[in-house]
């Protein structure tokens, strides 16, 4: 009897040991979207100085500029104490050439995604001088002149220059006017689409400025009602709402026309750069080259499978094209920043998916090619600069795996070297001359972890571990997820990712909730951290599965662009193959799978819904674009055309014409002020589902833009999600 008792309290101790183990805390939506009791400290604001051996840092709060030393971290000076200068709060900023003046940013009020206007201050350092640049309102893209007397401006679409040491402020350009001239900065589009918000720059001798102009005067209009919402404040009376409108040019539709001038600041008199006669193209970049007299401008055709690079002389506007790049299909954006002239005067590097991945190339500058530098079936995902001094190039790829990201050097011979070696996601950013790097690795296991490294990779120093989140998601749970393959009907390999429960119970079944992209060249299942809104709801008892389809990045061109002029039916097929697969899991209930997906992968979700609708019991679709005649033309013919050339491709696979095909439950979100995907996407589906009878929820946010936040806007909108998938999933 004693025995029997003994061992009953083994094995209720054991058990309830187990069960204490197991017993974790709660995830809650305001744990996410409240306090924010999960979020990554990293390190922000370091920027190297011209002698690669200091950086400075922003303390934003205090208003204080500080000097670092790379090596041992310690302050080596207070640059700058903002605080004893008298003007309102410093939101960002920059050095000039020499590092003689500071720039400050001041009064920012956002434009679009990249472009804002604030009030610009120069500190001069030697002279202790404060000056205000402009006595006109809110300016943008003040930069001052590589040799520190001048700064250059747009103000109202035009373009100024302001001496320091006379005070005279000159026009450089007189003809911009709203919505229809702009010279100095991108038009919507080209700012969204090609990834840049400015679009003058000074020569290397500070003699000379290089502009694009661009004439939107027969771009459509579209326009957008504001409310008194939180959101942006409105100036005009409550009462009547704030119309806005812009040029935004969608598919097929007629584009800025764009030219290219150089101004010389000594004679006051600007010329044009010949970029051809045909006006239906794109000038993505210009950029100057090591010489002061030689502008490099890349030119686009409208379809975007040639790219060229023109040399123009900034004395005649006369051009040469001494590189040409034709593909089958499309050139990525990628290509335009990671254009690089050697300082020689004698070479450039490109990338280019020419051998069918993206890699690195050496030329010669008139246009003869010295080396491929990168080869192999895997592709270069991010090219990170090129040392001058050591001849070496520094690039991330997904040699090791799709899922992952590595730091690698390799010099004009080819000689290539692997330089970080923790298995995850690593992002490197080097000093001024290419001495040290600071890495920001994680990994599905790890938070993000920032490193100094000198430039062969040896560790200096750790500057962030996030040890404290690392032991705290650990109460939650932890991250329970993992990696798996498998292979379509069709025979494709798919790479994917799956959490589950931190109880996890294979002897059960789960229902799941599958989230993606899908967009062309994204990644969502990579081997990086997340504890998000997907672990609250494996604390439910969901599995959260992640698998990347056809038209993602990482695994080749051929690959990447099988979406080609057909967005959405293959990243379908793939999504609805995917559930089929899960399906068959002994845990899986194949019964209950839902899909959600922001942006494209809404989009995808709407397709999943109504082509896949025998497969998915409930979807959220969050800002999607709804048929990509919406859209805008920089980026939807980039992928399919024109809808001219390629109706069947832009019809054929549309959510809105396939409304009268949903089944299951589905939850649909937009932002009323959506610059990007308009509001127009949701509200034609939202009727098309309404003549098909079909059942649907729908929730717009007031004033809201393409990211939906603000107050307490995410909070509602994943506390709207979480009981959405709990009552419909």
């Amino acid at each position: 009897m004693r025995k029997i008792l003994l061992l009953f309290l083994l094995s209720f101790f054991v058990v309830n040991s187990s069960f204490a183990q197991q017993s974790y805390k709660t995830i809650t939506v305001e744990d996410l979207w409240k306090y924010y009791s999960f979020y990554q400290k990293s390190v922000y604001g370091l920027r190297s100085m011209n002698d690669g051996l200091n950086y400075t840092t922003f303390d934003k709060r205090k208003q204080l500029i500080i000097k670092h030393s790379y090596k041992t971290g310690d302050v080596v000076d207070t640059l700058l104490k903002i605080k004893s200068l008298q003007i309102p709060y410093v939101s960002d900023y920059h050095f000039n050439g020499d590092e003689t003046k500071i720039l400050l940013e001041t009064d920012v009020k956002d434009i679009y995604r990249h472009s804002y206007t604030a009030k610009f201050y120069i500190w001069d350092i030697s002279t202790k001088k404060l000056l205000n640049i402009s006595d006109k309102d809110k300016q943008q893209l003040a930069t001052i002149s590589p040799d520190g007397s001048k700064v250059a401006f747009v103000y109202e679409n035009n373009i100024y220059v302001k001496d320091f040491l006379s005070g005279e402020e000159t026009a450089v350009t007189v003809d911009g006017a709203k919505n229809k001239i702009i010279n100095g900065a991108p038009d919507w589009v080209y700012e969204e689409e090609f990834g840049f918000n400015q679009a003058f720059y000074w020569s290397p001798d500070g003699k000379k400025i290089a502009y694009v102009r661009f004439d939107e005067s027969k771009v459509e209009t579209f326009d957008m009602t504001m409310f008194a919402g939180m959101s942006p404040k409105l100036e005009n009376n409550v009462l009547y709402p704030e119309h806005r409108q812009w040029k935004y040019p969608k598919a097929g539709d007629a584009n800025s026309v764009v030219s290219v001038h150089i101004y010389d600041v000594q004679t006051a008199e600007t010329i044009k750069a010949d970029i051809g006669s045909e006006t239906d193209i794109y000038i993505p970049r210009i950029r100057w080259t090591k010489s002061d007299n030689r502008l490099g401008i890349i030119r686009l055709n409208r379809l975007q499978n040639r790219l060229e690079v023109l040399f123009a002389d900034a004395g005649t506007g006369n051009t040469n094209t001494i590189y040409t790049d034709n593909n089958k299909y499309y050139i990525g954006d990628e290509t335009y920043d990671d254009l690089t002239f050697l300082k020689d005067g004698k070479h450039f590097i490109i990338t280019s998916e020419r051998d069918g991945y993206r890699h690195i190339y050496l030329y010669k500058t008139d246009g003869t090619l010295v080396k491929q530098l990168t080869k192999g079936n895997w592709d270069v995902t991010s090219f990170i600069g090129f040392d001058d001094n050591k001849k070496i190039c520094y690039y991330t790829s997904a040699e090791e795996s799709p899922l992952t990201r590595q730091l690698y050097s390799v010099n004009i011979k080819g000689k290539k070297k692997k330089i970080t070696t923790q298995e995850g996601t690593n992002r490197a950013s080097f000093s001024s001359g290419y001495k040290y790097f600071i890495n920001n690795f994680s990994s599905i296991s790890q938070p993000t972890y920032v490193t100094l490294h000198n430039a062969k990779g040896k560790l200096i120093r750790v500057l962030e571990d996030n040890k404290a989140l690392s032991e705290k998601v650990k109460e939650y749970g932890g991250v329970n997820k993992e990696f798996f393959k498998f292979k379509t009907t069709e025979g494709v390999e798919l790479n994917g990712y799956m959490v589950k429960p931190a109880d996890f119970d294979k002897n059960k079944k789960y229902p799941v909730l599958m989230y993606q992209y899908s967009g062309p060249d994204s990644q969502s299942a990579t081997n990086k951290w997340a504890f998000d809104w997907h672990m609250l709801l494996t604390q439910k008892g969901y599995l959260v599965v992640c698998v990347d389809g056809r038209g993602t990045g990482g695994r080749g061109e051929e690959f990447r662009k099988m979406t080609y002029l057909q967005l959405g039916k293959y990243e379908t097929i793939d999504q609805i193959e995917t559930a089929k697969y899960l399906g068959t899991l002994a845990y899986v209930d194949a019964k209950r799978v839902g899909i959600w997906g922001w942006s494209y992968g809404g989009f995808e979700t709407l397709l999943a819904m109504t082509k896949g609708a025998d497969y998915f019991k409930a979807g959220i679709a969050v800002a999607p674009v709804t048929n990509w005649r919406y859209y805008d033309n920089i980026y939807t013919e980039r992928f399919m055309r024109t809808p001219q050339e390629n109706p069947s491709g832009y019809d054929d696979n549309s959510p809105i014409n396939h409304v009268e095909k949903l089944k299951g439950k589905l939850l649909l979100v937009h932002g009323m002020g959506d610059d990007n995907v308009h509001l127009q996407n949701s509200a034609e589906i939202s009727e098309a589902l309404v003549q098909a009878n079909k059942q649907f929820q729908q929730f717009y946010y007031t004033n809201r833009n393409h990211g939906i936040y603000g107050g307490n806007t995410r909070l509602h909108l994943y506390t709207m999600m979480t009981n959405f998938i709990l009552e419909n999933l």
